[in-house]
């Protein structure tokens, strides 16, 4: 018995010196530039790039010259955003998916070995939402809101891992949301499923290290709300609503530093540490104060909140 306890003070002691260590070592890496990644010649394969973030994501790779997968449910939208690829260089390859349909994943993804070759980049990015309380969001919009926003990620990971476990290289990419960390009324759902997303990042993180595939990296962006239309009209007192490419720049930039947490802007790190120390009530007089609203449907009824 006492040597497990030394055992365990001994590691307690170790464990602190690693704190101190890691510590200094982020404080140094504020100063020295972290070295950036090629993804030249990487097979990048992003969901929803039809239009807002996963476009101007597709087109940040396609500067750097990587061969583009894109997927999207609109196919005027990604026909778009491959053309403007295409013009910067980039090969470019375009595919009618509905992210809600399992199997319609799976199968595509197939095509997508077949045609292309191994994925070695996953942009998890494919999202939908519904701005409404609880009791109007119908059960078919929570429904579509899990399948597209968390469950479609196990199963294009699930498709596209084996191969980067194989070659102990890659990337998997999951776009979440700010909304994954703490919670706004009238998104009950989306946050929700943001918050899985956020789990399943770190899920997934934790097991590839576990397994020893140190050469397959993984990134989540967690942003405030963006200009792109997804959800009207939001704006709030204290944290700015983000222009698209900023996120984008944001995003890419991560994806090329290995960076695994990414929030934009970094307030929401701010926001989310007040949440663990200030009490409970003190913490709604905070968000009372920040007044985050948008256009949401309350009681049945269309108001802004």
């Amino acid at each position: 018995m006492g040597g497990r306890k030394m055992n365990l003070l001994l590691d307690l002691l170790w464990l602190l010196v690693l704190i101190i260590y890691y510590y200094v070592e982020a404080l140094v890496k504020l100063f020295i530039p972290v070295k950036r990644k090629s993804v030249s010649g990487e097979i990048v394969l992003i969901t929803g790039a039809g239009h807002g973030i996963g476009r101007l994501t597709a087109y940040e790779f396609a500067k750097r010259h990587s061969k583009l997968v894109l997927w999207d449910i609109n196919k005027n939208g990604i026909e778009e955003t491959a053309e403007e690829c295409r013009k910067l260089g980039a090969r470019t390859h375009t595919y009618v998916v509905d992210c809600s349909l399992k199997e319609e994943i799976y199968s595509m993804a197939e095509k997508v070995k077949k045609d292309i070759g191994d994925v070695s980049i996953l942009v998890n990015n494919a999202g939908v939402v519904a701005t409404a309380d609880l009791l109007s969001t119908q059960d078919k919009q929570i429904q579509k809101i899990f399948e597209v926003n968390i469950l479609a990620h196990h199963w294009t990971t699930k498709a596209f891992l084996p191969a980067m476990m194989e070659n102990n290289h890659g990337h998997i990419v999951t776009v979440a949301s700010a909304g994954g960390h703490m919670t706004v009324p009238f998104l009950v759902s989306y946050c929700s499923s943001k918050f899985a997303a956020v789990g399943f990042h770190k899920g997934l993180t934790q097991e590839l290290s576990a397994l020893g595939k140190d050469g397959i990296q993984t990134t989540c962006l967690c942003p405030f709300f963006i200009n792109t239309g997804f959800i009207k009209c939001p704006r709030s007192r204290l944290m700015p609503v983000l222009e698209p490419q900023k996120v984008a720049d944001k995003l890419i930039d991560g994806i090329l530093c290995n960076q695994k947490m990414i929030f934009v802007p970094p307030l929401v790190k701010g926001r989310l540490l007040l949440e663990r120390i200030l009490p409970e009530h003190a913490i709604v007089a905070f968000d009372q104060i920040t007044k985050v609203k948008f256009d949401a449907v309350v009681g049945s009824k269309g108001k802004q909140h």
